[in-house]
């Protein structure tokens, strides 16, 4: 029986959230799956992976120099050098560096390995730190990689550039599963009405965790700012989201004075819903690779005012399917009204936007995914 295993830095927050649908398919062809990734569950009991036959917990730790990471090292080795897999589908920067490291001998008696980069931490205005950081280590890990999948066409470019892996394939992410986000009908009234508010509210929507490379605090500002525009009165910003970052959203929102038109929802699991019930999403961060928060928007017809950067450039034409906005509390506000006094250009956008996203349908990205795999 053939094996695959799938190497990432963690569970929860990476294996769960990106790679179930790819140990299923794994499974349905007949292989045995393994994960070799650190528990970070709270409770550690918590950690069950569908799909997976066997678990590894490896102490990888996200910055490279850590000392846990020779020790995961080793163990991962031993793991490699002891089970012969066929294919070993590493991810994240530390987990795939350790990994490629770990399966040199694999590879040589016909181990695969394809790396995933979810966008390189490395890219055009990125920190020098990163470049210096990341860039070397990717180009000297090339030789080491069967097959390098990037998902955003400016990692792909990239790549294709200055990485020189013996294979480069563009894959977008992990898609959106669009049948789910195309939810038939929803009661905007009542749902409207479960979070406190009317039908003639103007809401803007955030999907997204509360850390400041997703920049919730440019939108806060910007609200602040049309505090004197006609039509203020019916705004509100609902943020959906965890993060280290609340509290100082929270205060910012008051010290702004805008506390009464801010929503913060925490994690939620109505998301289609809240979407559908909205008006415009607004997605203003730094950095992504491929942002599902962005494509699931767009699935449910909702216009998106986001920041030009890779990723969202992938998915957004400005003034087509979605509005690009100078990341400034100026500039998201100038987006912000003109989308608020145009309805029908929200209506146009918006589906638009969800013609768009059909060519990211999940489906459609498992089965290319599938095809790299049976292609080794």
């Amino acid at each position: 029986m053939k094996k695959v295993l799938f190497v990432a830095t963690v569970v929860k927050t990476h294996i769960m959230e990106f790679h179930i649908p790819y140990l299923k398919m794994f499974q349905d062809m007949g292989w045995e799956t393994a994960v070799a990734a650190r528990n970070d569950y709270e409770d550690p009991a918590d950690c069950k992976i569908p799909f997976c036959g066997t678990y590894y917990d490896i102490p990888f730790e996200r910055l490279p120099w850590k000392a846990a990471n020779f020790r995961a090292y080793r163990e991962l080795k031993a793991i490699i050098d002891r089970e012969h897999f066929d294919i070993i589908h590493c991810h994240t920067p530390v987990g795939a560096m350790i990994a490629r490291l770990a399966a040199r001998d694999a590879r040589k008696r016909g181990t695969k390995v394809i790396y995933t980069a979810h966008g390189f931490h490395f890219f055009k205005g990125a920190p020098a730190k990163n470049w210096l950081m990341f860039y070397p280590a990717e180009w000297l890990l090339a030789p080491l990689t069967d097959v390098l999948v990037t998902i955003n066409k400016e990692d792909y470019a990239l790549a294709k550039r200055k990485i020189h892996a013996k294979r480069i394939e563009y894959v977008p992410g992990v898609g959106v599963d669009t049948a789910k986000f195309h939810v038939g009908t929803v009661d905007r009234a009542e749902k409207r009405r479960e979070l406190g508010l009317t039908g003639q509210d103007f809401l803007i929507l955030t999907v997204a965790e509360m850390t400041k490379n997703k920049n919730h605090s440019t939108v806060l500002k910007a609200l602040a700012l049309l505090k004197n525009e006609p039509g203020y009165e019916s705004m509100h910003y609902l943020i959906c989201g965890r993060g280290e970052q609340r509290d100082a959203l929270e205060a910012e929102a008051r010290q702004l004075g805008i506390w009464e038109h801010v929503h913060f929802l925490g994690y939620r699991h109505d998301v289609p819903e809240l979407c559908r019930c909205s008006d415009i999403f607004a997605f203003m961060s730094f950095r992504e690779g491929m942002p599902v928060a962005l494509m699931e928007a767009m699935s449910c017809g909702l216009p998106a005012v986001c920041s030009k950067i890779r990723g969202n450039t992938d998915l957004i034409e400005h003034g087509v399917d979605g509005l690009f906005a100078e990341n400034t509390p100026e500039g998201v506000a100038a987006a912000i009204l003109k989308l608020y006094h145009d309805p029908a250009l929200r209506e146009q956008l918006g589906r638009a936007a969800s013609q768009t996203v059909s060519r990211f349908d999940a489906k459609a990205v498992q089965q290319k995914v599938k095809e790299i795999y049976l292609s080794l």
